[in-house]
């Protein structure tokens, strides 16, 4: 029975990397080299005017809405400074687009129709709510969240 079902998940991710190699061919075309820039230059090529949040050293934030919907972008000064900051929020859920020093945050709708302008790699939060991921919502879903 064992063996059985180690064949099926085998079959199953063999089919699986197969179809995933054919998808590529498709999308390669249609995602631009990933963006490179200042926040404001990142933002001009989203489509986006950015509402300035958080302008440090180390970082800077600002808001967009597009008609794709709303977001946060953010820049870094460090690619270690952007890692570091991905990787204790993705705790919270969410969808990332990632690039060099940057990356734009919200849900996986608004991250997938960015990524056909700005490049990047998408990356999921923890998705640890039943509702579904914590991209949009208020803090309110977060706290206590952990019970381990």
């Amino acid at each position: 029975m064992r063996t059985e079902r180690s064949l099926v998940v085998l079959a199953a991710l063999a089919l699986a990397l197969t179809a995933g190699c054919g998808g590529n061919e498709e999308k390669a075309p249609t995602t631009p080299d990933t963006a490179t820039g200042s926040l404001e230059q990142i933002a001009s090529k989203a489509e986006c005017e950015p509402n300035i949040q958080t302008d440090a050293d180390e970082l800077r934030q600002g808001n967009c809405t597009t008609d794709d919907g709303k977001y946060v972008l953010v820049t870094f000064a460090t690619d270690r400074g952007l890692r570091e900051w991905i990787n204790e929020a993705k705790d919270y859920g969410g969808a990332y687009l990632v690039g060099r020093k940057w990356l734009a945050v919200g849900d996986e709708k608004v991250v997938t129709a960015l990524r056909g302008r700005l490049g990047g790699t998408v990356e999921a939060g923890s998705s640890h709510h039943s509702e579904g991921s914590g991209g949009g919502g208020g803090d309110e879903e977060h706290s206590g969240h952990r019970t381990n």
